[in-house]
């Protein structure tokens, strides 16, 4: 899952993009509300972590910008403010939830999960797909009920079709999802990852349909 953390303290933003990578997130971090602006003009991040005390343009300004525009997608603000009035402010604003600092990464990467859980209209914590079923939370992929071992990419790619399952992603699609700004992407990169989940769930398990993109094969019945 692809983020946009805007953050204007140095230690705070290293440290989150820090730990939410670790934990399998795609992190893009902009410094002051005009670039969060900006970047969130591309519809690439499925999640806005927010400070409120941001140069250049508030935090509010910008949630408000972003629902000014129609997009629904989930916002958490992050911030020192810990008064209710201000956790009124933003809920008020079009906030979908709220994490006083200092806060435990363990349960911000929690908050997020649940946030793009609810986004997609889905209550369980795991995505199902036949006999494939990956959890989020654990990082863990089992098909018939035994686990495969993936690389973070595999993993990665793996959650990207199984969100979004019956659709066709394009290489594009697929790269937003798995690369950040300062990642480099080979322009093979997609396929050898591809090759790799092919050969640990077999080779129908994901589909080509040529000159389009990629899909998961229907369920299992």
């Amino acid at each position: 899952m692809r983020l946009l953390l805007a953050e204007d303290d140095p230690m705070i933003g290293t440290a989150v993009a820090r730990g939410l990578a670790q934990d399998g997130f795609v992190v893009d971090w902009v410094r002051d509300g005009a670039a969060a602006d900006a970047a969130l003009r591309d519809d690439v991040h499925e999640v806005l972590l927010l400070d409120l005390g941001l140069p250049r343009k508030a935090g509010l300004d910008v949630l408000a910008a972003l629902r000014a525009r129609g997009d629904a997608r989930p916002v958490l603000i992050l911030t020192a403010r810990d008064a209710v009035a201000d956790r009124v402010a933003g809920l008020d604003a079009g906030a979908d939830d709220y994490l006083v600092k200092p806060f435990d990464l363990d349960e911000l990467g929690a908050r997020i999960r649940a946030l793009a859980r609810r986004r997609a209209g889905r209550a369980a914590p795991v995505l199902v797909h036949g006999a494939l079923v990956l959890d989020p939370a654990a990082r863990t992929v089992t098909r018939d009920g035994t686990p495969v071992a993936l690389s973070p990419r595999e993993f990665a790619l793996l959650e990207a079709l199984m969100r979004r399952p019956g659709a066709v992603l394009s290489r594009a699609q697929l790269e937003e999802r798995l690369y950040g700004w300062n990642e480099s992407v080979d322009s093979n990169a997609v396929e050898v990852h591809l090759h790799g989940l092919r050969r640990k769930l077999g080779a129908e398990a994901i589909r080509n349909v040529r000159g389009v993109g990629w899909t998961l094969a229907p369920a299992r019945r």
